[in-house]
């Protein structure tokens, strides 16, 4: 059984992971410890740490997507400012100068392997390390830090670079 104290103390690990890799979680203190209830449950029903506001179907293997935080976390603060459960927020929302609208689910529904977004297409495998090999374009442009070195492939750069804090527009583009 969850108490309150099993939700705070890790309300209050994540907080502090968040703000070491340069990560905001909701303002709302009472909303973003209903969302660590959250993951707190589905770590006890199905062993794993499954994003509160999604279907988790299925074992792990096919639900690392949606452990918190989830592979669409980066992507959603850029482009809406929120993760999809709002647990994990931009700068801007995060001090009250934008605020949460509507956010789309990028996941496909359990069982299809392509929603039709182009973002959600997987490369198979054995296709992954031959796409520069062959002079073929990546999916994704793939983004330094000028600071740190830190590499990740996306549509745009993170707000904040998860190593050292630095701002977006430290990033430059390294591959495309």
């Amino acid at each position: 059984m969850i108490n309150q104290s099993d939700i705070e103390r890790r309300y209050l690990a994540i907080k502090e992971q968040a703000e070491k890799s340069g990560y905001h979680l909701n303002p709302d203190e009472d909303f973003a410890k209903e969302l660590v209830h959250g993951i707190l449950t589905n770590e006890e029903r199905y062993g794993f740490a499954a994003c509160p506001c999604r279907l988790c179907v299925g074992p792990r293997e096919e639900n690392l997507d949606i452990i918190c935080p989830c592979d669409y976390r980066d992507q959603d603060i850029t482009e809406f400012g929120v993760c999809y459960c709002a647990l994990y927020v931009s700068k801007d929302v995060a001090a009250g100068i934008t605020p949460v609208s509507y956010i789309p689910d990028r996941r496909a529904p359990p069982g299809k392997c392509d929603s039709g977004d182009p973002k959600q297409t997987e490369v198979p495998e054995d296709e992954k390390s031959s796409l520069l090999q062959e002079g073929r374009p990546l999916l994704y442009p793939v983004f330094r830090c000028r600071v740190c070195g830190y590499l990740c492939a996306r549509t745009s750069p993170p707000e904040t670079c998860p190593i050292c804090g630095a701002a977006s527009d430290r990033f430059e583009k390294y591959l495309q």
